[in-house]
């Protein structure tokens, strides 16, 4: 999808850029807040028109209900210059509807595909010079909506407001994860809020992470609620396998993230010789193809790790270790035909990116 014309949104500018302090070589993931950020206000029962201000700090109560009753939900996803100087964002639309089903889920007010397009392309265009050009670098996007209103009773908020900032980015993880299945903490259940993307699923995930880490660990290979027997996601990524030659990943439920990466891998998946299993996969099955020899890759997808390998999985405190990622491994062959769509190489047949023409 191209677009010409630029939305007329009130603007200010910022009075001096804060680009010449990035590293633009070291670009740590979320270091770095570019110099604007969009605004937009729900009052009255409807989206107002949307401003882009200099980033910035902004007022707000201790009384004001997201802080108390985590009325927050989020998105992540990039842009990128295209081999024609052209800005792409990627897959904008699925991006919108997944957003909206968190916000339904969380009893906040949907934002309409126009609106939030729109505001994508308005600050991404706007702060453009931002955009990285090297190698697995992008404009990461970060809209969030959350509840403004002040107030201590327990109760829906009527007043939100919904943010895009931006943030260069470099490549999420550096190297492969070492990840251990987890069998006491959990994620989300079935029925939960595991497939909305809101505040709260990430700060319940700290803890037990945490304490992976201490064991030398990357992240956790979250497993089922009711009898951590099934495999949900790996850390804050979708996670899939390649076992038998076929690519396995965990159907969604309830628990789980519609991750856009991952729905855009299963649909590449064909055109490189692959074919793709969404059902449920269990720890034993894992730990007996690793016994087998029959699981030749495993790795996790996500917009902000687009895809990492995963170099070894603990299972019941017993290592296992991946096969090494080869130019011909599946993963490594989607994250290219992946990255080349994006970048303009290969033809965006499913007409995934959002094209803001070069000025």
């Amino acid at each position: 999808m191209t677009t010409t014309s630029t939305p007329a949104f009130a603007t200010k500018r910022i009075a001096k850029s804060r680009i010449s302090e990035v590293d633009f070589n070291n670009l740590e993931f979320g270091k770095y807040i570019s110099d604007h950020m969009l605004m937009v206000d729900y009052v009255n029962g409807k989206w107002q028109e949307p401003s882009i201000l200099p980033f910035g700090d902004i007022m707000m109560s201790p009384a004001m209900l997201s802080l108390h009753y985590g009325q927050s939900v989020f998105e992540g996803m990039k842009a990128f210059r295209n081999k024609n100087g052209d800005i792409c964002i990627f897959r904008p639309q699925k991006h919108s509807e997944r957003l909206n089903k968190s916000l339904a889920r969380m009893c906040m007010p949907e934002i309409p595909e126009e609106l939030f397009i729109q505001s994508l392309h308005a600050i991404v265009e706007t702060d453009q010079s931002w955009i990285p050009t090297s190698e697995g670098a992008s404009l990461y996007i970060r809209p969030v909506v959350f509840a403004y209103e002040p107030r201590l009773g327990v109760k829906i908020a009527d007043h939100f407001k919904f943010f895009v900032l931006t943030s260069p980015a470099g490549a999420y993880f550096s190297k492969p994860t070492r990840l251990k299945v987890e069998e006491t903490f959990v994620r989300a259940a079935e029925g939960g809020t595991g497939f909305a993307k809101c505040a709260g699923n990430y700060g319940g995930a700290f803890y037990p992470t945490q304490v992976a880490r201490q064991e030398g660990f990357d992240q956790v290979l979250w497993t089922d609620a009711k009898e951590h027997k099934y495999i949900d996601e790996a850390g804050v990524m979708n996670v899939m396998f390649v076992i038998d030659g076929k690519v396995i990943t965990p159907k969604l439920t309830t628990a789980l993230l519609d991750g856009v990466t991952r729905d855009t891998i299963i649909k590449l998946a064909p055109s490189l010789g692959m074919t793709v299993e969404e059902r449920r996969v269990s720890v034993a099955e894992i730990e007996e193809a690793f016994k087998k020899g029959t699981l030749t890759e495993a790795f996790g997808a996500g917009t902000a790790a687009v895809v990492s390998p995963i170099a070894a999985i603990n299972i019941h405190g017993v290592d296992y270790s991946v096969p090494a990622v080869t130019p011909d491994s599946f993963q490594q062959r989607a994250k290219e035909k992946l990255n080349n769509i994006r970048l303009g190489v290969e033809p965006d047949v499913h007409g995934w990116n959002y094209i803001i023409p070069a000025r």
